[in-house]
């Protein structure tokens, strides 16, 4: 159930208007309590295109920051030993940069 990236951008809009619309919140109303222009609001929910701190803001705004925590965690769920996991921590308190390949 693989989606692209404009197929998932489209989806998160679309449930971003649902929860704006079900608050019963105006744009101009997600604007004054997000702080996002109304502009990004607007482009937002038609394209999808938006800055990660604005989409934060929106989601604060209307409740929903909860859904961000799961973002980039490792997945604990595969079995892994307990080296495994060590390497990973090493890595991630190492480079903070990434390398062109």
């Amino acid at each position: 159930m693989l989606k692209t990236s404009t197929e998932t951008v489209a989806e998160l809009a679309q449930r971003a208007k649902s929860m704006r619309l079900a608050q019963n919140l105006t744009q101009a109303g997600l604007e004054k309590r997000s702080g996002v222009s109304l502009g990004s609001i607007k482009l937002f929910e038609r394209t999808g295109k938006i800055s990660c701190e604005s989409l934060i803001k929106i989601a604060i705004a209307l409740g929903a920051l909860e859904g961000f925590d799961g973002l980039f965690q490792p997945n604990l769920t595969e079995d892994r030993s307990i080296d495994d996991l060590l390497k990973d921590a090493k890595a991630t308190t190492g480079r903070k940069r990434g390398r062109v390949r």
